[in-house]
């Protein structure tokens, strides 16, 4: 249960009330910004594109490359958060090389 009238995260704060101090258990929540520098965005971008264009990525079969490739050319138009990550777009981006990464070590394939 998110809210319970009105208030966000009733249960946890019910849960917790015995174990951590008011001022800590009811401040107000504050999220983490979104601001990054646009060139970490562009590394991403251009380390995304390194991987389509390696026809041995082991990503690729996931991947529609049409769609992969218009978002790269516009990440910011996500238009939403990706699992409640404000920069959407680039978390988006780095978790695709991750995945790659990740499957380019342990050998996998699809």
């Amino acid at each position: 249960m998110k809210y319970r009238n009105g208030v966000e995260k009733s249960l946890l704060r019910d849960a917790c009330a015995d174990l951590l101090p008011r001022e800590l258990l009811w401040r107000k929540k504050s999220p983490y910004p979104k601001t990054y520098h646009p060139a970490y965005e562009q590394m991403l971008i251009r380390r995304m594109r390194e991987i389509m264009s390696d026809p041995n990525s082991p990503v690729l079969p996931l991947l529609d490359r049409s769609k992969t490739e218009a978002f790269l050319a516009a990440p910011k138009e996500l238009g939403k958060p990706w699992f409640g990550q404000l920069m959407a777009g680039p978390q988006l981006i780095a978790y695709f090389i991750q995945i790659n990464t990740w499957m380019q070590i342990y050998h996998l394939s699809i």
